[in-house]
């Protein structure tokens, strides 16, 4: 017995105690690392959930939203082609339209591009003419984009601006100035003068705004060269 006694009292004498210490101090490092995870892992869910519902909720936004916006901006095109064409009832893009290249190579000198091009509808179906979208990019501020209604006898309607960033008091008065000068008439083309007006096919320049009146010019003149050479001539009517 006196052995065994003594024995265990070798045993409990080469115990080491900083070993003891350090193994607690790791287990209680192991629960706070547990802890700070437990931690990191619901802020990441909770941060999911947020972002999951967020999306939710703008996917439904947009499909509740989506048909009324597509029914305003078609209803502010029609609008804007009734502008330059009061005597057509309807107005239909025409899908798929690709402009002949030598047109378009024509247009690129004048730094003139065409955007979509509307066919005009009179109330009982037939087509009375065409809303051209021209857009110079010779504006002083940039692109001036219009609409130009023609009709099949190449008469132009009128024009409406729906871009442009001139200058205020000069290139922004184009509208006031430059629009009322082109409707209803009948020219191949238009020019600009400084001078007065002598003739159908000139427009009196805006004062101070040369550059301005220039681009208004062209994309009108796009227009009527898209009109009298692409849709109504050249190999499309053969």
């Amino acid at each position: 017995m006196k052995n065994e006694a003594e024995l265990k009292n070798l045993v409990a004498e080469d115990a080491d105690p900083i070993a003891d210490i350090v193994t607690a101090g790791d287990i209680g490092a192991n629960k706070k690392d547990r802890g700070e995870l437990r931690g990191m892992l619901r802020e990441a869910g909770i941060l999911f959930a947020i972002t999951l519902i967020a999306g939710i909720l703008l996917g439904f936004v947009y499909e509740l939203t989506k048909e009324p916006i597509r029914i305003q901006k078609e209803k502010e095109i029609q609008e804007a082609c009734q502008a330059v064409f009061p005597g057509a009832e309807s107005f239909s893009p025409m899908d798929g339209y690709i402009l002949a290249e030598s047109v378009r190579q024509m247009l690129e000198e004048n730094k003139v591009r065409i955007g979509t091009v509307f066919e005009a509808y009179a109330g009982d179906g037939t087509l009375e003419g065409y809303v051209v979208e021209s857009t110079s990019s010779g504006g002083y501020g940039g692109d001036i984009t219009i609409y130009a209604g023609i009709t099949l006898d190449y008469v132009l309607n009128g024009i409406s601006i729906l871009e442009i960033n001139e200058t205020p008091g000069l290139g922004m008065n184009a509208q006031d100035v430059l629009v009322p000068q082109f409707a209803g008439k009948a020219v191949e083309s238009f020019t600009y003068t400084k001078t007065g007006s002598q003739s159908e096919s000139e427009i009196d320049a805006i004062s101070g705004a040369t550059k301005t009146t220039r681009a208004v010019t062209n994309a009108v003149n796009g227009a009527l060269c898209v009109v009298r050479e692409d849709l109504l001539g050249g190999d499309r009517n053969e």
